[in-house]
């Protein structure tokens, strides 16, 4: 049973907990269906409050969908959808978060100060924070469209303030200690030095992601370019490829970065150790993907649109390419500075 309640706030003359006509905050309080709740209903009318709680009360014997029931659903229509195994990864994670905090509370009992205080107990980057709500904000979606909640209170969720890093490509200065590095790099077991520099260049020269770099396969390479459906989005992308990468990797076999045995992720961690490795000897900070980002930015400089560069990249959209490489567009560039040279003849 759920009991009613006012907080008062201490400007209010009122101090009876039942006292109705105030306007402070109404509460909740008790058990439903075997939960203890004790909540904010974030409104000050009585009659509405009592509405919302007869409408909890009315749902039982399977009316009520828990916390637990509904991500169970919710994990089965991202696996029907065949969403990648990294999403529902991350989704099974929330899962298994979500089922410890709230179990078998019904989705609809579940506010914006619940999960308030579950954020609290994140301990998480700004960047990861905000992923972590838009996953949120997707499940209740999911519970809204199947009619087991009436609102999303993720969505109400401030995130926090992220300060994304610029697109720091590779100088030529960094390039020549990568390539110097090389010929130092270990050979153990035999061949794994040539294997490493085939993948750096493939890296340098095509702007694949590490892990479409660590995938591919020579089935997919025609006169001298490469067809490849991008892991991250799907989109099919021709890659012309340098000669020097397609000597590279000649020698080696049709799966030049990956037995084919395994799981990819594994795979991309041991190329990740590698390129530590080569990274330290070269005596810089790096990292794969900025490979990618000197590719773009190399395209850029020599005058390659915004949209062919997307295209190339295999960017589901035109928005996330200029959101990382807009400073870099030549054009728009050389536009800015005519437009401040006009000005010195005013001064």
């Amino acid at each position: 049973m759920l009991n009613l309640w006012k907080r008062h706030s201490p400007n209010c003359s009122q101090k009876r907990r039942t006292f109705k006509k105030c306007g402070c905050v109404v509460w909740v309080s008790g058990s439903l269906h075997g939960q203890k709740m004790r909540k904010s209903l974030g409104i000050r009318n009585w009659e509405a409050a009592q509405k919302i709680v007869r409408d909890w009360e009315a749902r039982i014997d399977g009316g009520t969908v828990s916390v637990s029931q509904a991500f169970e659903r919710f994990i089965a229509d991202c696996t029907a959808r065949h969403l990648r195994d990294e999403t529902i990864g991350k989704y099974r994670l929330l899962q298994r978060e979500m089922k410890a905090e709230f179990g078998g509370r019904p989705v609809d009992a579940i506010g914006l100060h619940e999960l308030s205080l579950y954020r609290e107990s994140w301990r998480l980057s700004a960047i990861s924070c905000r992923k972590k709500i838009e996953r949120l904000r997707t499940f209740f979606r999911f519970c809204i469209e199947r009619g087991w909640t009436e609102k999303n209170p993720a969505a109400l969720l401030k995130p926090p303030r992220a300060a994304f890093s610029p697109t720091l490509p590779f100088s030529d200065e960094e390039l020549k200690k990568i390539s110097g590095a090389l010929e130092t790099y270990p050979d153990r077991p035999v061949g794994r030095r040539k294997q490493v520099l085939a993948f750096v260049l493939m890296l340098q020269h095509s702007g694949l992601r590490i892990r479409d770099a660590a995938c591919l396969s020579k089935d997919n390479l025609s006169e001298g370019k490469l067809l490849l459906y991008t892991q991250k989005t799907g989109q099919p992308v021709w890659l012309p490829l340098s000669g020097v990468v397609i000597e590279a990797i000649g020698g080696l076999p049709a799966r030049p970065f990956w037995s084919g045995n395994g799981n990819p992720k594994s795979c991309v961690a041991d190329w990740q150790r590698s390129l530590k490795k080569l990274f330290a000897l070269s005596g810089i900070e790096g990292h794969a993907h900025r490979f990618r980002d000197t590719f773009a930015v190399n395209l850029l400089r020599h005058g390659v649109s915004l949209e062919d560069v997307s295209i190339l990249l295999g960017h589901s959209s035109i928005k996330v390419t200029e959101k990382h490489y807009a400073p870099w567009v030549k054009v728009r560039q050389d536009r800015l500075e005519q437009a401040v040279r006009r000005t010195w003849d005013s001064f």
